[in-house]
Order: C-alpha cells, then sequence, then structure tokens
C-alpha cells in the first residue's frame, strides 16, 4: 500500500482540534477502514503530540499520517531539539506528565529523531 499523507502546519489557538479533524478526515480515506477504537487511539495520540509540540516545542508543527499495513504513523514535527521524557505525573498542581506515558502504552512504537533544520520529529506506530 501507498503511504497517505496529510500535512498541517499550525500557529495559536485551533491547532489541536485542527489536527483531530486531519486526523479524522485521514482515517477516512482509509479502505478497509479503521475500527472505531483504532480510531480513537489515532485521534488521541495526534490530540497529545501536536499539543507537546506546541505547549514544549516551539509552537508550531508539521502533521503527517501514513498507513502501513496494519498500521498507522503518526508524526510531528516541530522546531525544538528537546525529545520527549518520562516524567511523574503530577496528581496536584496540574502541571501534566500523563502524555508521553499515554503515547508510549498506546504505540507498537515510538521513535524521535532530529531534524536537519535543529529541531525533532515524534513519530507513534499505532495499530490499524
Amino acid at each position: 500500500m501507498d503511504a497517505v499523507h496529510v500535512d498541517a502546519t499550525a500557529v495559536p489557538a485551533r491547532e489541536v482540534a485542527e489536527a483531530r479533524e486531519a486526523a479524522r478526515r485521514f482515517l477516512g480515506t482509509l479502505w478497509p477502514g479503521v475500527g472505531p477504537n483504532a480510531a480513537d487511539t489515532v485521534i488521541l495520540v495526534v490530540s497529545e503530540l501536536v499539543a507537546n509540540a506546541l505547549r514544549h516545542g516551539g509552537g508550531t508543527y508539521a502533521l503527517r499520517l501514513t498507513a502501513h499495513p496494519g498500521t498507522i504513523e503518526v508524526a510531528v514535527d516541530d522546531p525544538s531539539p528537546h525529545t520527549p521524557y518520562m516524567r511523574v505525573a503530577d496528581l496536584h498542581h496540574d502541571t501534566g506528565g500523563f502524555g508521553w506515558h499515554m503515547v508510549n502504552d498506546l504505540s507498537h512504537a515510538t521513535v524521535v529523531t532530529p531534524t536537519p533544520e535543529g529541531g525533532k520529529t515524534v513519530r507513534a506506530l499505532l495499530p490499524r
């Protein structure tokens, strides 16, 4: 199967919602389709990776979604060289710490690679 790409570049406020909608449109183009649980997982991971790029990665992102046999690849580029890391989730002060754990738990694999421009690409390979 040929890779199918959806690209989106974001700036302030509606970005996460727009990224989720781009993921829904992408998933709707796949045949055979993606089951509802797998689709929800893809949309959740897209939301988390885009939110992290906006919050911690410099405020802009590029989203790429690729269908492979049996898997969906979510890739998010941002301009920051700092890689995500596991940290203790904050249950009392609302500072987060849940997302990267969740992305790793839901994914077959996650990979962070530097980009030639000095940023990074965060990839998650999810079950289809």
